[in-house]
C-alpha cells in the first residue's frame, strides 16, 4: 500500500493558505504527504494585446522565481515544524486541467483547494476553479472556506 498524498492547489490567496493549513493538519493525523501545486497561467502575466503595440517580453524564469519565493517557500517554511512530508511544485497551464493532471499523475488521495481564488471578478465571470474541480476530479475534494 502506498503512502497517502494530499494535493493542495495554491494561489497565494487567504483561501488557499487555509487549504494548506487544513491539509497539513489532516496529514498529521493520517501520516499523509502534502504536495502544494501552483499553476502559473499565461493570462496572469501576459497583458492584453493592443493592435500595433507589442507587450513586454515575458520573463518566465523571473515569474517562476517569484512564485517559488513569494508563495510556495513561505508555505513550506510556515509548516516545517509540523513534521509532515511537505513538497511543492509550480507548473504552467490552465489551473483545472493542470491540477487534474497532477491528481492523476501522482495518484493523489485527496485534493484541497480554497473556495475562492485571488479574483472574485474572475470567479463570477468565468466560474471558479474550485467549482470546476468539484465536478470533475476523481478523488475526494475539500473546498476550504
Amino acid at each position: 500500500m502506498h503512502k497517502l498524498l494530499y494535493l493542495v492547489g495554491v494561489d497565494g490567496s487567504e483561501w488557499s493558505n487555509r487549504a494548506v493549513e487544513r491539509a497539513v493538519h489532516l496529514a498529521q493525523k493520517t501520516g499523509a504527504s502534502v504536495k502544494l501545486v501552483y499553476v502559473i497561467t499565461w493570462q496572469e502575466f501576459q497583458p492584453m494585446m493592443i493592435e500595433g503595440v507589442a507587450p513586454p517580453p515575458l520573463d518566465k524564469k523571473q515569474i517562476e522565481h517569484d512564485v517559488n519565493e513569494k508563495i510556495l517557500q513561505p508555505s513550506i517554511e510556515k509548516f516545517k515544524a509540523e513534521k509532515v512530508d511537505l513538497s511543492s511544485e509550480y507548473i504552467w497551464g490552465e489551473p483545472v486541467d493542470a491540477l487534474l493532471q497532477q491528481v492523476n499523475d501522482y495518484h493523489a488521495n485527496m485534493l484541497f483547494v480554497g473556495r475562492r481564488g485571488r479574483s472574485r471578478f474572475a470567479d463570477i465571470l468565468l466560474g471558479s476553479v474550485a467549482n470546476k474541480l468539484a465536478h470533475c476530479v476523481g478523488v475526494p475534494i475539500v473546498l476550504v472556506p
